[in-house]
């Protein structure tokens, strides 16, 4: 019976071991080179669907977009944003982005500013 318990003991003491060294969130003193390596990614900046209206709209005025003004920045707009930005001497990401929000005279909102 004793040895029963210590081998049964030994066993869950091993599966402990090995559980907690293959558990990727434990803490241990070396952590895996990649994981310091990666730069945390800052806040996203993301236009509101208002401001992706007033986009569209721009875009109509100035023939680069024919679409419905939406508010969703589908690949009609996308290009359309793609044509505006090379025709302004802009980066060319097809996105709204806060360059591209500024030149179309469109206003950023108060969390938009502090990125």
């Amino acid at each position: 019976m004793n040895r029963f318990l210590t081998a049964a003991v030994t066993c869950l003491l091993a599966l402990a071991v090995t559980a907690t060294a293959q558990n990727p969130s434990s803490t241990s003193s070396t952590s895996s080179p990649s994981k310091s390596a990666t730069k945390k990614r800052g806040p996203v900046f993301r236009a509101t669907k208002g401001q992706i209206k007033e986009a569209q709209a721009t875009l109509r005025e100035r023939n680069f977009y024919t679409g419905e003004q939406t508010g969703k920045l589908d690949d009609a707009t996308r290009s359309g944003l793609k044509e505006y930005q090379k025709a302004e001497g802009l980066k060319i990401t097809g996105t709204l982005n806060r360059i591209t929000l500024e030149k179309m005279n469109i206003g950023l909102t108060d969390r938009q500013r502090t990125m």
